[in-house]
C-alpha cells in the first residue's frame, strides 16, 4: 500500500465497506489461514501477515523502500485492523471478484492483489 494508506486511521463497522457487484468477502476460514501468507500490490508493496498477529508492509524501492511493523487483527465484519508502531492504524477489507484478490480500504480505494 502507498504511504498514505498508513497514515489514515480507520476502524469499520460490518456494512460500512464500500462494496462493488461481484466483490465477496474473504471467509472466516480464509481470514484464519493468513499467518505465513503475504499479498504483493502492483505498486511493489507487500503485506505480510505473521504468526501472533504479527503485520510488515513492506514498501518498493520506488516508493521509499524501508517496511512499516505492526500488529493486526480480524474485525467482527472480517476486515483486518492493523495498529502499526508508529501509532497509527487502519482496517482493510480483502474480496474476491471475478478471480482476482484486492483490498479494500474504508475510504473505497480498491489495490489488487498481484
Amino acid at each position: 500500500m502507498p504511504l498514505f494508506l498508513c497514515l489514515i486511521a480507520a476502524s469499520a463497522g460490518a456494512g460500512d465497506w464500500p462494496l462493488r457487484p461481484g466483490d465477496t468477502p474473504f471467509t472466516q476460514a480464509e481470514l484464519d489461514a493468513l499467518p505465513g501468507r503475504s499479498f504483493r500490490f502492483f505498486d511493489g508493496g507487500e503485506s505480510q501477515y505473521g504468526s501472533g498477529g504479527a503485520y510488515a508492509y513492506t514498501y518498493s524501492a520506488e516508493n521509499g523502500g524501508g517496511t512499516a511493523w505492526g500488529t493486526y487483527r480480524i474485525a467482527g465484519d472480517r476486515s483486518i485492523c492493523v495498529d502499526f508502531t508508529n501509532g497509527f492504524s487502519r482496517c482493510d477489507l480483502y474480496v474476491r471478484n471475478s478471480g482476482r484478490v484486492i483490498l479494500i480500504t474504508q475510504q473505497g480505494q480498491r489495490f489488487p492483489v498481484r
